[in-house]
């Protein structure tokens, strides 16, 4: 289809409200906009695997727009167009999503395995996601593009003897592979909405039940946040152990995080409570879900944005860990969110 048809089509289709379109099982469905199409056709259109569709669709390489009603996000036929006549489609998108284990990236730096697992664990490089071996163990995953950056920006960390905040963070035994997974990953979900209680709904996913509830103590804003969370385009494991799995890690596990996802919760609920409260029962939908993006870009926050949590310790930096995670500057959140911390007295 030429980009005068697919724009023909969208005109024709823009002013027939009740034009069908096809959904991602086949079906015929009205819900969905008529210049969009589901992931799994997108894929198939592009002519790359679903896998590095969604992970491209993760990185912001491929615009996508919520499904009216909610539902999984969706592609505009505009979008699938666009990408075509870019220069090496597609083997230039399939690079910036190609993925390495350990092994595979230790090589691509010319490294040891075991100084590649150091480097990780020091946080100096950040998987973008993992699977599980046949022995249940997490494997993470990290982008080519982002290995072969960080190779450049820091040569001296790939050679020679280890920096002594990283020896300190070895014997400590301290691992940052899962929070900066998650730390990326909340960052990307929020990238893609401005609706806030849609971004309050991020900042919760990295909560607990327990802390989650002594944040946002309303239990029908709670119902509204699951409800509101933006459906991830990537990272939706199948089997009962990889889903298992992605929950676990999914939950920030240390003190310090946890406080940081608790003070950017009350942040994005504090604005979210401005736009419009949560529905109650009886109200007849008058709090509305989520606005699907119309556009295809990828939304910007028009708010001020929560702080962005340090994305590696000092080790890698060499820099101060923001003061603590600006102790001082965060003083006056602590009483409303009731945070004592593990060992508190």
């Amino acid at each position: 289809m030429t980009v005068k048809e697919l724009l023909r089509a969208h005109t024709v289709n823009h002013g027939n409200a009740s034009a069908e379109t096809k959904c991602e099982g086949g079906h015929a469905s009205s819900a969905a906009p008529a210049a969009t199409v589901a992931a799994g056709r997108a894929s198939q259109e592009l002519g790359i695997r679903r896998a590095e569709f969604e992970l491209a669709a993760h990185l912001g390489l491929i615009a996508v727009v919520g499904a009216p009603g909610g539902g999984r996000p969706r592609v505009h036929e505009g979008e699938i167009a666009r990408l075509r006549e870019q220069p090496g489609f597609p083997d230039a998108l399939v690079e910036r999503v190609r993925t390495v284990g350990t092994a595979q990236g230790a090589a691509l730096l010319d490294i040891a395995p075991a100084r590649f697992t150091r480097l990780a664990r020091a946080g100096c490089v950040s998987p973008v996601t993992f699977y599980l071996n046949r022995y249940r163990a997490v494997v993470w995953l990290y982008l080519a593009a982002e290995l072969a950056a960080f190779a450049a920006r820091e040569p001296g960390l790939l050679a020679g003897r280890t920096p002594p905040g990283m020896r300190t963070m070895r014997e400590s035994g301290a691992d940052w592979r899962a929070r900066n997974w998650r730390s990326q990953r909340i960052d990307r979900l929020l990238d893609r909405t401005t609706d806030p209680w849609a971004r309050t709904a991020v900042q919760a996913s990295a909560l607990d039940p327990v802390q989650l509830s002594e944040v946002v103590d309303d239990p029908y804003e709670r119902a509204y946040l699951v409800r509101v969370r933006p459906e991830p385009v990537f990272g939706r494991p199948g089997s009962m152990a990889a889903r298992e799995a992605m929950a676990e890690l999914t939950l920030a596990d240390d003190p310090d995080e946890i406080l940081w996802r608790r003070v950017n919760l009350t942040l994005e609920l504090d604005r979210a409570r401005e736009d419009r409260p949560a529905p109650r029962p009886g109200d007849d939908g008058r709090a509305r879900a989520t606005p699907p993006d119309g556009t295809g870009a990828r939304p910007r926050a028009v708010c001020p944005a929560p702080a962005a949590e340090p994305a590696a310790p000092p080790a890698c930096t060499g820099a101060p860990r923001s003061a603590v995670l600006g102790r001082t500057a965060r003083q006056g959140l602590l009483a409303r969110l009731g945070w004592r911390g593990r060992g508190a007295g």
